[in-house]
């Protein structure tokens, strides 16, 4: 008896797990999303302007912006390089003559896009997605000073977020 009683003991620690020691910690895992915009424009061509016509020449341009989700931003058009610009009342250039033109945020052509925040920059919420933003452009009619020839101007565009 004695002897299966030892059997049996030694059979049971041999099943019996092995115990070890542990310990554990944990560690925090963080991001910063930084507010991030930006901006691409595609040219804007009034193509042919006939300055006889009693009719102001419109085209539309676009400006695509694409800002992290939740990023209030402002576009802003800069008045151009032509001597004189100001926003309501830009210049594209030929040969030292000047042909005027606006830029407009609204197709009723009422609202001049500059570049003054809250004044006349467009202004928007970023959605992580591109927004696109449509321009405007209107040559008034009946400008018979300048002579013939391409008439051209440089905007800038500017996204402050």
């Amino acid at each position: 008896m004695r002897r299966t009683a030892l059997v049996a003991l030694c059979l049971a620690s041999l099943a019996a797990p092995a115990w070890a020691a542990t310990d554990t910690t944990s560690f925090t895992v963080t991001a910063t999303v930084l507010a991030s915009c930006d901006v691409s424009a595609n040219n804007l061509s009034f193509l042919n302007y006939d300055p006889i016509s009693s009719t102001p020449r419109d085209v539309t341009t676009t400006v695509v912006v694409l800002c992290t989700n939740g990023t209030d931003y402002d576009v802003g058009l800069s008045a151009g390089g032509g001597a004189g610009a100001t926003y309501a009342a830009r210049r594209m250039t030929h040969a030292g003559q000047t042909l005027t033109y606006s830029l407009y945020s609204d197709g009723a052509h009422s609202v001049v896009w500059g570049e003054t925040i809250g004044v006349d920059a467009v202004h928007g919420t970023g959605s992580g997605a591109n927004q696109t933003l449509t321009v405007h452009g209107r040559i008034p009619a009946g400008q018979t000073a300048p002579a013939g020839g391409p008439y051209s101007d440089t905007i800038t565009v500017t996204v402050t977020y």
